[in-house]
């Protein structure tokens, strides 16, 4: 089936188009660029475009008047920019998706996958949480996905729309066919900031925050390899009218691993898959961290018969080998 992926060029949403591109399916990208990679979309249909640009949406549907579903990924994702820049964010990633929203209930397209997160979640005691657990985002970011879920429920039960919100917690890796990975300078996320370390770009990896009720007193997340991540988007799309009705509109689902890994963990891990060590030096926690989480996922197992496949080693290996492509 053909398959509407907004922010189609970025990391998620381009992996999740290779994954659609190898169950069958037929992606098509619209994405502005803002923080896309041209080179991502290789020969997909491509629309160099705004989400809430009301011409090209409706020139998208005149061309592909058979577009059965859209996978919602385009938003702008950096945690500690999205506090120094809100409006952007509330613009972007809130503003925006209405305007998609609107026009693909007034053009009778009803299905949405919503590429949400897990940082929706009250940052606790590094314990699991299930899709019922307590949410509280602590973050521009986080709070401007919640925004999009909580309009989603709204035109779900105002209009004839369904969608499915999929939280998924901490992506690593990169496409195992060296497809797509991770792009941009100056990383904030772990596995970033440790191959800038490895790679001289940095001189010492900074481990925020030691004092958290875990196991090690560092924090803990579910690090989910893209991959698995982009597979459950697939999942999502194939088993949409099983999962959703007219009396279950919106659901909300959970993607992790279920495992819970520290940051010393994963800086042991990562020195294990790279064969070398990484200076570290320990400091405060930085503002919006907690610490952490990790998911149940029987919900996704349940509904969409999903599980991970990958493990952390494949993720970083894949990151790393990816890393190594980059001029």
């Amino acid at each position: 089936m053909k398959i509407l992926v907004t922010g189609g060029a970025g990391y998620i949403g381009s992996t999740v188009c290779s994954a659609l591109e190898d169950a069958g399916h037929e992606p098509i990208v619209i994405d502005s660029l803002v923080t896309g990679n041209r080179d991502y979309v290789r020969d997909r249909a491509f629309y160099h475009s705004d989400i809430a640009d009301e011409q090209t949406l409706k020139t998208v549907m005149d061309d592909h008047p058979d577009i059965q579903a859209v996978i919602h990924c385009a938003a702008l994702i950096i945690v500690p920019e999205s506090g120094q820049r809100p409006y952007e964010y509330y613009r972007e990633n809130v503003s925006k998706s209405i305007e998609l929203f609107h026009f693909l209930t007034e053009n009778g397209l009803n299905r949405i996958v919503f590429s949400s997160t897990a940082a929706l979640y009250k940052g606790g005691d590094g314990s699991m949480v299930t899709e019922s657990s307590t949410l509280e985002p602590n973050s521009p970011y986080a709070r401007t996905k919640l925004s999009v879920e909580m309009a989603l429920q709204d035109y779900c039960n105002a209009y004839n729309l369904r969608a499915i919100s999929l939280r998924y917690f901490n992506p690593i890796g990169a496409d195992p066919k060296m497809r797509s990975g991770p792009h941009g300078g100056n990383p904030t996320h772990i596995l970033g900031r440790l191959i800038s370390v490895s790679n001289g770009d940095e001189p010492i990896f900074q481990v925020t925050g030691t004092r958290w009720p875990t196991r090690d007193g560092t924090g803990i997340r579910d690090y989910i390899h893209v991959w698995d991540l982009a597979e459950a988007h697939v999942r999502a799309v194939e088993k949409f009218e099983a999962v959703t009705s007219n009396e279950r509109p919106y659901l909300a689902i959970n993607l992790g691993t279920g495992k819970g890994v520290t940051v010393l963990e994963f800086i042991r891990a990562f020195e294990e898959v790279l064969g070398d060590d990484i200076p570290q030096i320990d400091s405060d926690p930085r503002a919006g961290d907690s610490a952490g989480a990790y998911a149940s996922g029987e919900l996704a197992n349940e509904l969409l018969g999903w599980l991970p496949r990958m493990s952390l080693e494949q993720g970083l290996a894949d990151a790393i080998k990816w890393s190594q492509k980059l001029p």
